[in-house]
Parts: C-alpha cells; structure tokens; sequence
C-alpha cells in the first residue's frame, strides 16, 4: 500500500488529514466531548510550539544570517509576494468570505521545514542554505504571521483582538520560548527521539483538524461549501503555487543566484507549513470558522507536495545528467 501511494505521489499523512475530516463529519464532538477535545487541543497546540522552540538551536538562527541575499528573498517570497497575493485571491468575485479568508491565511504562513529540505537534496541544491532558510522562516511565522493576520484579516472575517493576542502569547509564543529556553537540557533528547516526537507532532495537528472540522460541522460548514467551491479552492491553490514558482524563479535569476541558491530560493520560497498552519488556525479564529479557514491550506498542502516533487526530481536528473 505504501509504495502504491509512493509511486502515486499521494502523502500517507494528507489521507489521516482526510480521514479526521471524514469522522468529525459522521461524529462530530459535542457538548461535553466537545469541551474534553477543545483541551485536547490547546494542550497538543502547546506541546508542539514547545517542541518547535527546543528542536531550533541557536547556532541554526546565526548561520541563517549569513547567506542574507539568498535568505531576504525567501523571506520576500514567503511573507510579502504570498500575502499580496492572497489579498487579490480574496477579493475575487464570487468567492466564498470565509473560504477567501483561507486562502489570504494560508498566503501568510511560514515555509515547510522537513519538505523544503528534502526537494532541495532531491534537486542537488544548496542544502545547508535550505536547513537556515527553513528555519528562519519558521522561526520568523511565529511573530509574523499573527502580525499580519492582525493586519490583513479583520471583522467578520476573524478579528484579531485583545483576547486573541492573549491566546497566541499563552498557546504559541510561550511555549516555543520555553522549549527554546530549555534547549540545553532538553535538545539532546529531543533530537534522538525524531520519530517518537514526530508522531506527537502529527497526532496534535489531527487532533485540531478533527476538533476544527467538527466544529465547522455543527454550524453547517458542508452545506455552505459545495463542490463548486472546492474546485474553485483547488484551482486556485494550483494558479498560486504556479505563479509563486515562477516568481520564484525570475527573482533567482534576476539577483544572480546560483543553480544550487535558485533551487532553495524556489522550494523554500513556495511553501506554505501545514504543521504551523494549522495549530494557529487554532488560535486565531473562532471555533466554527476554522474548518473553512483551514480547508485551502489543506489542498494547497497537498498540491505542493506533488508539484515540488516533480520539480525536484526533474532538477536531480538534470544534475546528474551534467555531472555524467
């Protein structure tokens, strides 16, 4: 099975992603059950920044200021050429609000860490450049994405208020600096328990995909979104990952960037992290809204994986094929 899907580009874990969809929809949590799974959440959203804060060493935070150039760009791709973007994306005619808010949502998110790394080795990038810029960007979402959330998605839509800063600062902030804090003590253990903490990693953000959907659910999400509305998310989740690519790769060319710089430029500069995504989802918005907010990111998340993972392997042959 698991080679079925490998050969089918399909993400084992993007099927668990749709099968928590799939059980909140048939067995949605609620009231007492909904309280013990909002509790769930909020502590795995805590556990996961904290494991976040103690994963990310300090030597990795002042290596990535060294390639700056290579860095800025990523950071001009992820956090300013997504975001603008995404606000044409929502403006659209006829699109969905709360649907228009997930795609400008996921427009404001951080790059992947594990997927980017591992294109740009599959591509023969730079892989040290691409561990920093991961890294960073990862380290940067966590203040700037509720900022620009703050700054880009009002009203209706999931104001960002008083109360809302105060969850991030508790869920998000607190412990990423803690487990960061702890680093000396706990970072040995953490790293030589990749897999175990991985599987903690994953199980949260199913566990806040099932709570968000189940939600979403019991105030009618899938009588809101029809299949019309999620072929529209799909086929613009695929023009924006097209257009970032391509952005991505004039703006590495227009610097001077080298093949190997240009390919971390181009995969660090066009992900959007389900990992991070998803947990802020969990804090920014309302409980019920969250199931739409999420749904773009969880296509995009998808898309990006089989597009970029052709790419990298288109771009591995090449290398071969020079080096032969």
């Amino acid at each position: 099975m698991s080679k079925l899907l490998a050969r089918l580009n399909i993400d084992p874990y993007v099927l668990a992603l749709l099968a928590a969809m799939a059980l909140a929809t048939l067995l949605p949590a609620q009231g007492q059950w909904s309280t013990l799974a909002g509790w769930a959440t909020a502590a795995g959203i805590f556990i996961l920044f904290f494991l976040h804060g103690a994963r990310l060493s300090r030597e990795a935070i002042v290596e990535g200021a060294l390639n700056w150039r290579l860095h800025i760009a990523v950071a001009a791709m992820t956090f300013l050429a997504f975001p603008l973007l995404g606000i044409s994306i929502r403006a659209l005619p006829g699109i969905d609000p709360a649907l228009g808010t997930g795609m400008l949502f996921l427009t404001l998110l951080p790059s992947t860490v594990q997927s980017s790394i591992a294109f740009t080795a599959m591509a023969r990038g730079n892989v040290a450049a691409a561990v920093c810029s991961a890294s960073f960007s990862n380290l940067t979402g966590i203040f700037l994405t509720p900022l620009l959330a703050a700054l880009l998605i009002t009203g209706k839509s999931g104001g960002f208020s008083h109360e809302s800063a105060e969850r991030i600062g508790v869920q998000l902030l607190l412990p990423f600096l803690a487990g960061h804090l702890l680093r000396p003590l706990i970072g040995g253990w953490v790293t030589r328990r990749k897999r175990l903490l991985g599987l903690v990693d994953r199980g949260s953000i199913l566990l806040v995909v099932y709570t968000a959907f189940a939600a979403a659910v019991t105030e009618g999400l899938w009588s809101r979104v029809s299949p019309a509305d999620l072929g529209m998310i799909t086929a613009l989740s695929a023009a924006l990952l097209g257009v970032v690519l391509l952005l991505s790769h004039a703006l590495g060319r227009w610097l001077g960037f080298n093949r190997e710089d240009s390919i971390v430029l181009q995969f660090c500069g066009s992900k959007k992290s389900l990992a991070s995504g998803v947990p802020m989802a969990g804090v920014l918005f309302p409980a019920a809204q969250i199931g739409a907010i999420i749904l773009p990111l969880m296509i995009f998340h998808q898309i990006q994986l089989i597009v970029c993972a052709v790419l990298a392997r288109r771009y591995g042959a090449a290398a071969r094929a020079r080096c032969d």
